[in-house]
């Protein structure tokens, strides 16, 4: 259960996705607090979020540059992936963030959410060859399923097409990224904290003009509290939950990382009732327990892809030896 190229294994990967699903979920909670407390527009957010991220990644970086040696990248390829990594990342939250704005929270969900595990399973089937077999075509559409139910089960969305088209710009910045870092991953030569400390760079440079506009600092009358959340926001799900994508997501087949990653949603609907109050319905515990149901589903089928694949390469390694 181990990728050759990378040596991470497949089960460990898994977690860090999981893991950091779970806490891409907790950004929403966090964010609507800050929303509550002051002024602050969604750029601006997402900008400290990413300068914020990037401070505390260097921080932990710096002290073991000299500790494991470059991997020897050409630097033209580490260039271009650093790059587009940025700019991906750059485009799937700016876009999402503006497809709430223009078409609401459970339209430009369902819609960025819904539309990424599409897009990333055929990338990977074009590109790579990845295919996802019955049973992973299953998972993802239970997942999709248990998410359209847990967004939209309580009603009163509205759907604006240029909302819809946001939501799908977003959607194709997050395939784009993952199916890249999937793709540099394959062979070993990218380094996964180095593609997420420069990828943030690459992101919160393309911030900083939108989020001068908008403006930075927000007029509030609890600026600590303020500041609190907005350092939970940079290092749990930014600096720790980015760290853990990049690196599972450079093992674990691409389709597969798009449906774990829709644990985001789960966890945002647990938070969003135990901690801003919100009612539980019906639809909220039927989706969530679809979408943990696939998740789940696909684990075990990407675990004992990898195990079958392990057993087939050491078979053909002995009978290489016997040759």
């Amino acid at each position: 259960m181990s990728n050759a190229a990378s040596g991470l294994p497949i089960g460990r990967g898994l977690l860090y996705l999981t893991v950091a699903g779970a806490a891409w979920g907790t950004a929403g909670a966090a964010a609507s607090l800050v929303y509550r407390a002051g002024d602050m527009g969604p750029i601006a957010l997402s900008f400290w979020r990413c300068a914020g991220g990037l401070l505390l990644l260097l921080a932990v970086r710096l002290p073991r540059r000299r500790v494991r040696p470059a991997a020897g990248e050409p630097i033209r390829r580490k260039l271009l992936r650093i790059g587009v990594t940025g700019l991906g990342l750059a485009v799937f939250q700016t876009a999402y963030f503006a497809a709430v704005e223009a078409t609401g929270l459970a339209v430009a969900t369902v819609v960025t959410l819904g539309a990424g595990p599409v897009l990333i399973a055929l990338g990977a089937r074009l590109t790579m060859g990845e295919r996802l077999g019955a049973g992973g075509t299953a998972a993802v559409a239970g997942a999709l399923g248990g998410l359209a139910v847990l967004v939209l089960g309580s009603g009163g969305a509205t759907v604006r097409p240029w909302g819809v088209a946001l939501a799908l710009v977003s959607a194709a910045g997050y395939s784009v990224m993952t199916l890249l870092t999937r793709w540099w991953g394959r062979d070993g030569g990218a380094d996964a904290s180095s593609t997420t400390v420069w990828a943030f760079a690459v992101t919160t440079a393309c911030l900083l003009p939108f989020g001068l506009a908008e403006g930075l600092v927000p007029h509030t009358a609890q600026p600590a509290y303020v500041l609190a959340l907005l350092a939970y926001i940079a290092a749990v799900p930014t600096a720790l939950a980015y760290a853990l994508y990049f690196a599972g997501a450079a093992v674990v087949r691409s389709a597969t990382v798009s449906v774990v990653m829709l644990l985001e949603p789960v966890s945002a609907a647990v938070l969003a009732v135990a901690v801003l109050g919100e009612r539980l319905t019906a639809a909220t515990l039927a989706g969530t327990l679809l979408m943990l149901g696939s998740v789940g589903g696909l684990a075990v089928a990407e675990a004992r892809g990898a195990a079958a694949e392990r057993r087939e390469l050491e078979g053909r390694l002995r009978e290489k030896a016997l040759i």
